[in-house]
């Protein structure tokens, strides 16, 4: 019997979840990868974290999104898996809206990190 829990998110973009977690400082690697677990057990997936019990945190693709992987005994994040989510998939918004809005030709013209954790960007698009 398997020790992993899968949480399924909205995450959808390898590079956002890639760029999230580097702001986010969490030290990651690149997959296909494996992700370790209870007595040797494993799960391939596309983004894994390392944690020093030997015990991996992963984001594997499941066909529609990139589920969380974890064997949540053995967590050792600094944020409960909770926190450690909504902090990925705020920077994760963040980064799919900058991306999208470039590729249709907006700038950002103001980017505020309020106190309350939460990001205001204002962004403008000049047109001829």
């Amino acid at each position: 019997m398997s020790h992993f829990s899968n949480i399924k998110t909205q995450i959808r973009n390898l590079t956002s979840l890639q760029s999230a977690l580097t702001d986010l400082g969490v030290d990651w690697k690149t997959g296909p990868s494996q992700v370790r677990g209870y007595q040797g057990q494993t799960r391939t997936a596309e983004v894994v974290i390392e944690q020093e019990n030997n015990y991996d945190v992963g984001f594997a693709w499941n066909g529609k999104e990139y589920e969380l992987v974890a064997d949540l005994q053995y967590w050792q994040q600094p944020l409960s898996v909770e926190g450690f989510l909504n902090r990925i998939t705020q920077r994760y918004a963040f980064h799919t809206v900058m991306n999208e809005t470039a590729k249709q030709g907006f700038q950002v013209a103001q980017h505020e990190n309020n106190q309350d954790g939460s990001i205001r960007l204002v962004v403008q698009r000049w047109s001829a």
